[in-house]
């Protein structure tokens, strides 16, 4: 298989490396066609969500197929908590991005629901309990081969959730953390306030427990400059804005600049 037909293992080696990813939300993009407008180097991921709007998550899997061509992952966020839901979404996308992730024992059935997939029921409590697999060859198959390119990534979104960084971190097969700025602020008492002292602190905290553990982190951010300040933080897990937002940005420029012109 060709490099660019494994794009999670692309990404997952430079999340190894220590290196920083970039990336962005896509929303409403479904055309595949959508690929061959996206500059070369400039991103390494896409999150693909139908969480906000009337769209389902099948509705992004021929773009999945468009971006692996091009060497760029593509992680799903899910709508539900669900293992089941978990390991189908793992089995058609790059890895699962899981939204409000605050429940340490949950989240340990998620992330075993997409990296020891299909290992299910009594398996796969033992693995999680005991760390006993019913074979050397299924633990091989499983972690070497079935999922051994599979990103899980749990959403800090609460402050119940940056109390517990250092048992989510813990968990096998979390591959970074990534902030949810809307909901942590709502639940932190400040919504929307991304220049609040005591978000930044945040962000900072969840970035320094997730580089003890050499996982990387980030926070989703639509502005520059705040997303420049995560990066000077140490974020490494980088996605900005959405594919609405920046064609509205573009259009703005463009079209602010062209009915100025003369004025």
């Amino acid at each position: 298989m060709s490099a660019a037909a494994r794009p999670a293992r692309i990404l997952k080696d430079k999340l190894i490396k220590g290196q920083t990813v970039f990336g962005t939300l896509i929303q409403h993009a479904v055309v595949p066609a959508i690929v061959d407008f996206i500059p070369d180097g400039s991103i390494d991921f896409v999150i693909v969500t139908a969480e906000h709007n009337a769209l389902d998550i099948a509705d992004f899997v021929g773009l999945r197929y468009a971006l692996a061509s091009r060497g760029i992952a593509t992680l799903a966020r899910t709508h539900s908590r669900d293992p089941d839901d978990v390991a189908k979404v793992c089995d058609s996308f790059d890895g699962v991005v899981i939204p409000y992730a605050e429940d340490v024992e949950q989240i340990k059935r998620l992330a075993a629901a997409a990296v020891y997939r299909p290992l299910k029921g009594a398996a796969l409590e033992r693995v999680i309990r005991e760390g006993k697999w019913p074979s050397e060859k299924t633990r091989d198959y499983v972690t070497e081969e079935k999922c051994a390119d599979t990103l899980f990534i749990p959403m800090i979104e609460s402050v119940p959730a940056l109390g517990r960084l250092d048992e989510i971190c813990s968990i096998p097969g979390v591959s970074a953390l990534f902030i949810g700025p809307n909901d942590l602020t709502t639940n932190m008492g400040i919504p929307n306030e991304y220049d609040h002292p005591e978000f930044i602190s945040a962000v900072r905290k969840v970035i320094d427990a997730a580089d003890k553990k050499h996982i990387p982190a980030g926070s989703w951010f639509g502005k520059v400059e705040q997303q420049q300040r995560a990066i000077r933080q140490g974020a490494r897990f980088i996605c900005h804005s959405n594919d609405s937002s920046l064609l509205k940005e573009a259009l703005a420029a463009t079209f602010g600049a062209l009915r100025n012109t003369g004025a």
